[in-house]
């Protein structure tokens, strides 16, 4: 349940004036393909537009190079370059991503029921799945006169400070939550979980009570009840939350619509409980 103004993603942002980061190979010591993967990895959400300068720099690569590179993206589709001269991600990029199973597939099937959920509670609705040790969000309705969530599509986020995060750490691999109940476990407000031995017993609650619940773990005034959402074969998909003023919230009316939203999803992905254990 993020609550920022505009950094939502809690992990550092290389500035675009500082060359590339210690540790990067030079090009002659690169790949082919790790080469062309970080003139795509210089962009993210706080650097959507950029000069071929700055992308050499971000991807720690000679101008020369660069400048072969992203012509060649560009003769393709996944790099757009404006009459400025400045580059953008382009549309064939986005075409190719919206195949992923867990992207545009996904939210087609969990639309109608996020919708559902939403007009039941007028509050924030977040579908997100997980992608290592944090969470991504692949679609989000925003209340119009709810708390203030600024999120987008593609926001990260610690597992441990969202309540989707939680749900789908609760119902990942066991070895996966030992790796990730050893640390570190980052802090955003006081009442964030940063110990270990806490952070197993929310777990072990999640998978008794079958919801997760964040309360004032990224801001002191919002609380978030997610369910899991599962696939045909009962595999971990992803996970559906609402997020809502924390000193007005009501849990135990929450939990009902939520848990509906989810079964609804994963009965959409072809989920059957009969078959699949609950």
């Amino acid at each position: 349940m993020p609550m920022t103004t505009d950094a939502d993603r809690p992990r550092a942002v290389r500035s675009t004036s500082a060359g590339p980061p210690r540790g990067v190979r030079s090009d002659g010591a690169r790949s082919a393909p790790d080469r062309l993967l970080s003139v795509l990895g210089a962009f993210d959400h706080d650097h959507p537009a950029l000069c071929l300068t700055d992308i050499s720099r971000r991807a720690g690569l000679s101008l020369t190079t660069t400048h072969r590179l992203v012509g060649a993206l560009t003769d393709w589709g996944a790099l757009e370059r404006d009459e400025s001269g400045v580059y953008h991600v382009g549309l064939r990029l986005w075409e190719v991503a919206a195949l992923a199973p867990r992207g545009l597939a996904l939210r087609q099937a969990a639309l109608p029921y996020l919708e559902d959920l939403y007009e039941a509670t007028h509050e924030n609705v977040q579908l997100a799945v997980r992608d290592g040790s944090e969470v991504v969000y692949i679609e989000w309705i925003a209340g119009r006169s709810s708390v203030g969530v600024h999120i987008r599509v593609g926001a990260r986020w610690p597992l441990h400070v969202t309540g989707v995060g939680l749900a789908l750490l609760a119902y990942g691999d066991p070895a996966l939550q030992e790796q990730y109940c050893a640390g570190p476990l980052a802090a955003f407000t006081p009442y964030t979980i940063t110990e270990p031995g806490r952070l197993r017993r929310v777990l072990a609650e999640v998978r008794r009570s079958g919801v997760a619940v964040s309360d004032r773990q990224v801001t002191d005034d919002a609380l978030s009840v997610a369910a899991p959402v599962r696939g045909p074969h009962g595999q971990l998909v992803a996970a559906v939350s609402v997020v809502v003023p924390q000193e007005s919230a009501q849990v135990p009316a929450l939990i009902p619509a939520v848990r509906l939203a989810a079964r609804g999803i994963s009965r959409a992905l072809g989920w059957q409980p009969e078959t699949s254990g609950g």
